[in-house]
């Protein structure tokens, strides 16, 4: 699909010049991509029967475990991945103490495994998960050490704490339907992964935003390069937001900036409200996976959309640039 050779504006856009590329200077972003995180917890999704000579039986149901519990450890051996815990399993214990978290509890909880009639190898009867994926879009290409910003947001658990990962994957990507936003009911981009155009590897899940290394044969010369701008730059008024609604192709959108705010401590240094009527036709405003989306502000990328407001998808908050290339 090649997302990244493909990659090309829509018309109607505010004329932006030309620079060498040097520290001061951004490649543009606005282009979706798929990301693959890989965390550092089992998590329970589901629960099935393995086949014995005896019949069928699940002993991760009969011992109480359920779907959404963390397994922390087994038999005192700390779990952080599948193939950890597919390792642990396979090794010569008559019984497993599984230590289990949850809905904030430590559980302890004791089965024993069953030998599969058709492979012979033991089981516990878990079906389990050690990634999360997504769709988001990304805000800027710093050519200087060939790094990537995005999101401009954290990846959470449903507590919304930050969730720990052991770096991930990024993918192309093509969206290919918008659920548009309404009041109280956020919509969302939908898209496909284009699983044999790895763009680049992720590093880090932080406050600010998913960051990471691009592929070295990542070709930027259809993007456009910026100026970095700073919270500092930006007034109320005027702003455009770079985002794709249809397969890769990314278009600009008007905004207007209502507020800003250099110092907030959760990262929304602007409120942006959409002004542009293509734009709240097509998906109502903001909408998931639009997050990453770059604010730009006579000729600066000056941060990114971040979220939507519940109550009224043509207003969201921004985080600001300067937070965002700090954090990596």
């Amino acid at each position: 699909m090649g997302i990244i050779c493909l990659f090309a504006f829509a018309g109607g856009f505010q004329a932006l010049p030309a620079f060498a590329q040097t520290d001061d200077y951004l490649y543009l972003g606005g282009f979706p991509a798929g990301f693959v995180l890989n965390t550092q917890n089992v998590e329970v999704i589901g629960l099935c029967d393995v086949f014995t000579e005896g019949g069928a039986c699940c002993p991760a149901r009969d011992s109480g475990i359920k779907s959404g519990d963390i397994i922390k450890s087994i038999n005192g051996i700390e779990i952080k991945s599948a193939s950890q815990l597919t390792q642990t399993i396979s090794e010569d214990f008559a019984t497993y103490n599984l230590c289990v978290s949850r809905g904030g509890e430590i559980l302890d909880i004791n089965l024993t495994p069953i030998a599969d009639k058709s492979s012979g190898k033991k089981k516990l009867g878990l079906l389990v998960k050690d990634s999360i994926n997504g769709i988001g879009t990304i805000t800027y290409i710093d050519k200087t050490n060939n790094k990537f910003g995005s999101l401009g947001h954290p990846v959470t658990d449903e507590s919304g704490n930050l969730v720990p990962i052991n770096g991930g994957s990024l993918f192309g990507c093509s969206i290919y339907d918008v659920k548009k936003g309404l009041r109280g009911n956020p919509g969302e981009l939908k898209g496909i992964f284009d699983n044999g155009n790895m763009l680049g590897i992720v590093k880090t899940n932080t406050r600010c935003g998913i960051f990471g290394d691009l592929s070295s044969d990542f070709d930027v010369s259809n993007l456009t390069k910026v100026k970095k701008g700073s919270v500092n730059d930006a007034t109320m008024g005027k702003a455009y937001i770079y985002s794709t609604l249809n397969g890769d192709k990314c278009c600009q959108y008007e905004v207007s900036i209502v507020k800003v705010d250099s110092t907030n401590k959760d990262n929304r240094n602007y409120v942006l409200k959409i002004n542009d009527k293509n734009l709240l036709e097509r998906s109502g405003g903001i909408v998931q996976g639009m997050s990453g989306s770059p604010i730009v502000q006579n000729g600066k990328i000056i941060g990114a959309v971040t979220h939507v407001f519940i109550n009224d998808p043509t207003r969201g908050y921004g985080i600001s640039i300067d937070n965002m290339t700090s954090s990596y």
